[in-house]
């Protein structure tokens, strides 16, 4: 074990080391710190240390453990895979007005006991009515994927928006909509945390 991690560069430490798993006082903090985040998704670690009247250092590091940040528009944040298409977004001036016209899906995590879930869900954008949804362990791809071919076993939409996130711009996961002769879109940087002005309600 000395040799191979003097070949490699590595303290030996770091070989024999195991994540520890939050402690309960970390686990609470990190769903305060998720509360509020999505009330005011553009406060970054400072305000949020502010707010919750904690050491600024914690704040930073549970959010990055939790893969969070201020959302607000800034060059170079929110990058796909090298490689992936980035598909235009459609939805611009479109009146959305009746079911499977446009579907959407989108990630998000749920705090556990002893850490966190990924859910992702498909949802029709004019109802508001969750198609189909999957929760996984990790980031990977297949979980959205198993959504996306649930939600499409009934009817199919005309567009299907997304954001730029690696899962939703990977080749599996676009080529399955083009097999579906489903459009693409695709929301730029900065609208992860509006909402569409052209979107409807209704029922289903």
């Amino acid at each position: 074990m000395v040799d191979q991690c003097r070949l490699l560069g590595l303290a030996r430490s770091s070989c024999y080391y195991d994540v520890a798993e939050a402690s309960a006082e970390d686990l609470t903090m990190m769903r305060r710190i998720d509360k509020l985040h999505l009330e005011l998704p553009i406060y970054g670690s400072r305000k949020i240390a502010i707010e919750l009247g904690v050491n600024r250092k914690r704040v930073q590091r549970l959010m990055r453990r939790m893969g969070i940040e201020a959302t607000y528009p800034r060059p170079q944040t929110s990058k796909s895979s090298p490689g992936h298409v980035i598909y235009p977004y459609l939805l611009r001036n479109l009146e959305v007005s009746r079911p499977d016209q446009v579907w959407c899906s989108d990630i998000t995590y749920i705090p556990m006991k002893q850490g966190f879930l990924y859910l992702v869900a498909v949802m029709d954008w004019f109802s508001r009515y969750v198609l189909a949804w999957r929760l996984s362990n990790t980031m990977d791809v297949s979980f959205c994927l198993e959504a996306l071919e649930e939600s499409l076993t009934g009817k199919r939409p005309e567009i299907f928006n997304t954001d730029q996130g690696s899962q939703f711009t990977s080749v599996a996961f676009t080529g399955r909509l083009q097999e579906s002769g489903i459009q693409i879109s695709m929301d730029g940087r900065r609208r992860s945390w509006t909402t569409s002005s052209s979107s409807g309600s209704g029922g289903r």
